[in-house]
């Protein structure tokens, strides 16, 4: 007897340490899995500043990961329960790690990266030949021959960087919806929340170490080691500023591989996980022999319709799922181009704006993430009242997020694009004014970007058009003198570089950043109530599928579209398109920071605000009928089995899974 008893404690204590052994693995999986897509996200502006693309195409390249993840979204997430999760999950790291690695390498393929100005980096600074020159010829840096032009125009370097992104989308792909149904499956049902919430956190973390990442990467010139940084005219606050992306490309694809190890010694399946005594167990092994013995003797694939025609016809499953496209939608926006939003509406560089959204975003996440799952789990939660928490506090942040629009500065006052050079304000998008009466005979071009910053605090598009004639200093570090169209009672000067916001914006940017880390730490609260919702409204067979199902559509509707028009959207407001050495357009310069503001905090708020009308039917739904795991407490209760006089007819309705309240279980009976 005393030898069963401790083969009994012997079993159970093996099979809790391989669950806890898997939630560490999966939340490594998830931190590794953010990690590598916080960072991706962090660096679209880089990338599109290093291959001069428009910000739609970026925005598409940004989109491939899901369209790598929707390729194999449904058939993993179905046909994985089926095999060895584990070691599925192993696989999709070691493929996250070798996509990382291809999105580097054009770094190693490619000639070291040239931006566009009129004062050369390796040229005879003392020349002063990019400064106004009255009844003179302007020298510039010399075009490249007709061949290095087409080279440069037919560079499709960034093919790799949107495979490799691909390939990653593939990878990723059985983590989620294997990892949390594994956990659903063997972890005890008050227990799935905390779990999940751990996961989850996992799922900060990662995000948080990849925008520190990024925010290194960022602030470090991309050829660094190449070139002599001291020769260099722009810093980090440049928008023709590209950091070291590809270096932690690197690091991720190190980070996914080491990952994948121990998935590769888990066990297929465990015990379900609060058995106490013998029977239990015996009864559990059973149950598994019977249901392995099912699908082989059905066919995996036997019962894969009538599953999916059981969520489609299931009105709360399919509610959900439209409330989180349009949310997806609101916020793939948001987390894509919140870099460049900071950057152009408070004069940030990449590289502070990034560690900004890490330090005031992530943390807050994470705790609420944290919070909610330890909520479910003391209090016992039911649907309907975790349906009402998520909606509620959802509503609640929705609600604090206009207070975004009245954080705000203006447009950063540059003469011939913002203002006029007499300091007046002008159409935003009348072409041709660059020129003015101070510059006219300085033979300037009127389309590169090189911006100095006058000591009257208007910016100009380049030394030459705000008429300096002389230069002292070298690199960063020089300064303009003479500027005939600087008008001060001093030397007329300028510095290279955009003028400083000042401190009222520094101060908007601090409660716009105060304002979103409430907001990130409401909404996340209710993150995992709501996630409960999806997982308790469809049956325990259908979980990895349902799970699946959503984030397909997630992905199909809201991943792949959102960044590709909300990115042309940001577009449509560029004031000013950089130039290549040979005359074709590249990445914008600058934006008009007022029309941004509008895309970026508008259309996400329109987006969210139809997003409750289903959120309040599924409200309604619940409040007339509760699904499988609630109890009489709330109402309603489950027909046993084992009822006198309707024995057969009870066994019926509950094969059949319905639900009735305390007056129809006493009409019946």
């Amino acid at each position: 007897m005393a030898e069963i008893e401790k083969r009994i404690e012997t079993h159970r204590v093996r099979c809790l340490s391989k669950l806890k052994m898997f939630l560490l693995a999966i939340t490594c999986a998830f931190v590794s899995k953010t990690l590598s897509g916080s960072y991706m996200n962090s660096m679209i502006t880089q990338i599109e500043r290093q291959f001069n693309l428009p910000t739609s195409l970026v925005g598409f390249i940004n989109g491939s990961f899901e369209i790598g993840n929707l390729l194999l979204i449904i058939f993993v997430s179905y046909f994985g329960t089926k095999l060895h999760r584990p070691i599925l999950i192993g696989v999709g790291c070691v493929v996250m790690g070798l996509g990382c690695f291809l999105q580097s390498l054009p770094h190693f393929l490619m000639d070291r990266y040239e931006y566009e100005s009129t004062v050369s980096v390796s040229g005879n600074l003392s020349s002063n030949s990019f400064l106004c020159m009255e009844n003179g010829t302007q020298i510039f840096r010399p075009t490249e021959d007709p061949s290095e032009c087409m080279k440069e125009v037919k560079s499709l370097m960034w093919v790799y960087v949107l495979v490799g992104n691909i390939i990653r989308g593939i990878g990723e792909t059985p983590i989620m919806p294997l990892g949390i149904s594994y956990i659903e499956d063997f972890s005890k049902s008050e227990n799935s929340p905390l779990y999940i919430g751990f996961v989850e956190t996992g799922a900060i973390i990662g995000p948080l170490i990849g925008l520190l990442l990024a925010s290194f990467c960022a602030n470090v010139y991309v050829d660094t080691g190449s070139v002599n940084t001291d020769d260099l005219t722009i810093t980090p606050t440049d928008t023709r500023w590209v950091g070291a992306w590809w270096f932690g490309f690197l690091i991720c694809a190190g980070v996914n591989v080491l990952t994948a190890i121990p998935f590769f010694f888990l066990p297929k399946t465990l015990p379900k996980e609060g058995l106490k005594n013998d029977a239990d167990i015996i009864k559990n092994d059973k149950e598994k022999q019977s249901k392995e013995v099912k699908k082989e003797k059905d066919g995996i694939t036997k019962d894969f319709l009538p599953f999916m025609k059981s969520l489609l016809c299931n009105p709360i499953y399919m509610l959900f799922i439209l409330i989180s496209i349009v949310q997806f939608n609101a916020f793939v926006n948001m987390f894509t181009f919140m870099p460049k939003y900071l950057e152009q509406q408070y004069g940030k560089s990449a590289s502070d704006a990034i560690f900004l959204i890490g330090i005031y975003n992530l943390p807050p996440v994470c705790i609420g993430y944290i919070a909610g799952g330890l909520i479910m789990k003391k209090f016992k939660i039911t649907v309907k009242q975790a349906a009402h928490i998520g909606c509620w506090l959802s509503l609640t942040e929705y609600l604090l997020h206009f207070l975004c629009f009245l954080m705000i500065c203006d447009n950063s006052s540059v003469a011939g694009i913002t203002i006029t050079y007499k300091g007046t304000q002008q159409d935003l998008y009348v072409e041709n004014t660059t020129l003015a009466d101070c510059n006219r005979d300085c033979n300037c071009p009127t389309k590169t970007w090189d911006p100095v910053c006058g000591d009257n605090g208007v910016s100009y598009m380049s030394a030459c058009l705000a008429g300096c004639e002389t230069s002292v200093g070298t690199g960063i570090n020089m300064v303009f003198q003479n500027c005939s169209c600087i008008q001060t009672s001093g030397n007329s000067s300028a510095v290279l570089g955009l003028c400083d916001k000042g401190h009222d914006c520094s101060m908007m940017l601090q409660y716009f950043l105060i304002s979103s880390a409430i907001g990130s730490f409401i909404y996340s609260l209710s993150a995992i109530p709501g996630y409960m919702v999806l997982l308790r409204c469809i049956k325990p067979e259908e979980k990895s599928l349902g799970v699946g199902l959503h984030t397909f559509c997630t992905r199909v509707f809201a991943g792949i579209p959102a960044p590709i028009y909300f990115g042309a959207l940001v577009d449509s407001t560029c004031l000013h398109w950089g130039i290549l050495k040979c005359g074709e357009s590249g990445a914008c310069r600058i934006y008009d920071s007022t029309n941004f503001r509008y895309i970026y905090l508008g259309l996400p708020a329109a987006l969210r605000g139809t997003s409750y009308i289903p959120a309040f039917l599924i409200l309604i739904i619940l409040k007339k009928r509760l699904l499988p795991g609630e109890n009489a407490s709330s109402g309603t209760v489950l027909i046993e089995t084992k009822v006198t006089g309707k024995e057969n007819e009870c066994k019926d309705m509950h094969k059949n899974s319905k639900i009735l309240n305390d007056d129809e279980l006493k009409t019946k009976l």
